[in-house]
């Protein structure tokens, strides 16, 4: 593993059972096995380091999540496989997901440059907004709508967390709270 992804990787451990403000940057870099001025080598910041953390899982999750999208399916369809396989993610990479509930309900949220917030969002949102403009979804505003997707994706998530069900009640649970969810915005 690469001086970087070992940063990375002690970063998300030590933040998820630290906190941010918990954790010191020595920290992490004596996790990662590095000196403190290789950690700043990658990152002049802890706050650049956190925010850079927050991008590269985001972007791990819209890969996995891309990785299960079947050309074809109805709106419907691909919403649930999205929230779906979203969930599946999380429940997979628990500390990943938790990192990001954790930065989103944190300030640090507002250090995510708007460019690359848009360039996160645009697929998602252009999805909701399609969906509003062939009347299947309700026309609210695409930005509230995103925000109810994800409250909801994390809020499940915590509860999947909490509950241990076994693989099959989980699944049920996921699709039942889909269900839900897409008869509020329907």
């Amino acid at each position: 593993m690469d001086k970087q992804k070992e940063i990375l990787a002690a970063a998300l451990k030590l933040f998820v059972e630290f906190g941010f403000h918990g954790t010191p940057t020595s920290k992490i870099a004596k996790e990662a096995g590095v000196a403190n001025g290789t950690l700043f080598h990658y990152y002049a910041t802890k706050d650049e380091l956190i925010i850079s953390l927050y991008i590269a899982l985001k972007l791990q999750m819209a890969a996995f999540i891309e990785s299960k999208a079947s050309v074809g399916d109805n709106d419907e369809t691909r919403f649930r496989k999205q929230f779906e396989y979203a969930l599946y993610w999380g429940i997979e990479h628990k500390a990943e997901f938790q990192y990001m509930q954790q930065l989103y309900a944190s300030p640090y949220v507002a250090m995510i440059h708007s460019e690359e917030i848009q360039k996160q969002l645009e697929k998602s949102c252009n999805q909701i907004q399609e969906a509003i403009d062939k009347k299947i979804i309700k026309p609210f505003p695409v930005d509230y709508i995103f925000t109810i997707i994800g409250s909801h994706l994390f809020g499940l998530n915590q509860y999947l967390r909490n509950s241990n069900f076994p693989v099959k009640k989980q699944k049920e649970v996921i699709s039942e709270t889909f269900d839900l969810l897409w008869d509020m915005l329907t």
